[in-house]
């Protein structure tokens, strides 16, 4: 016989023997799996689409959603708990925006009762007051609804007889800091991509004593109000205070700042 049919009389028989090997192991069983448990879920209540500061929330603003039960926290709205949610929070008006998908928290909601929107998203314990602006006053209209400002007084006093002939007396002080705006004029969101609103009056957030200062600060001079950095919201720092104690005293028209 040719070396060369030998060889391939090798090689059909070692292919013959692998494919009989594969062909028994195939019929072994095959282990089983692990049962997998099944996902536990639960339907949430979420908003069907954005939904605006102050806006009033309809039916057709809220949708039921299935949601794992184990994310699902305990402030989020349950079909199981209340079935009727949807049209028991018809006409709420939002206290903060929702998110398309976000979940409806009742905290977050208010009813009206009639009222209209400004009084309803007003914490509690809280006043709405507004205060005359302008370009020159609001850093040029950059001010938006939920930045927070600082309001300066400034004003002028005549003390000639105790400064001498000639002396002006003008100070400038932050006599309210880390206020919250509720709206320019009626604006209370920025929509659509809108970056600059410039209003007439803003509407600012104080508390009842606060409400009385500004009250007064109004009838003495001038107001304006300075915009906070974001990450200042929840600060006051000491520069605040230390404007607070600065004065500016001109004289024959030479500024000095003195302090209090």
């Amino acid at each position: 016989m040719k070396p060369a049919r030998i060889v391939v009389l090798i090689i059909a028989l070692a292919a013959g023997g692998i494919a009989a090997l594969l062909a028994g192991r195939s019929d072994a069983p095959q282990p089983a799996l692990a049962p997998v448990a099944p996902l536990e879920t639960i339907d949430v209540l979420i908003a069907g689409g954005d939904i605006g500061l102050g806006s009033t929330v309809s039916s057709q603003d809220l949708r039921w959603q299935t949601w794992p039960a184990a994310s699902a926290s305990s402030h989020f709205i349950r079909r199981s708990d209340n079935p009727d949610a949807i049209n028991q929070l018809g006409g709420s008006i939002a206290r903060q925006p929702f998110a398309t998908g976000e979940p409806i928290r009742e905290a977050k909601l208010i009813k009206a009762k009639g009222s209209g929107y400004m009084a309803a998203i007003l914490p509690k314990g809280k006043r709405a007051i507004a205060i005359d602006i302008s370009p020159d006053t609001s850093v040029a209209g950059f001010i938006l609804p939920n930045d927070h400002v600082d309001v300066i007084l400034s004003r002028r006093d005549n003390k000639e007889s105790d400064k001498g002939p000639g002396a002006d007396l003008h100070s400038g002080e932050i006599i309210l800091a880390n206020i919250r705006v509720l709206a320019i004029d009626q604006t209370v969101e920025d929509k659509n991509g809108q970056r600059v609103v410039v209003g007439k009056t803003a509407t600012l957030e104080l508390a009842p004593h606060q409400s009385e200062l500004l009250a007064r600060a109004k009838m003495m001079g001038v107001l304006t109000l300075t915009l906070r950095s974001i990450v200042d919201f929840d600060v006051v720092s000491d520069e605040d205070l230390e404007a607070r104690r600065s004065i500016n005293v001109v004289r024959f028209g030479v500024g000095a700042t003195t302090s209090k």
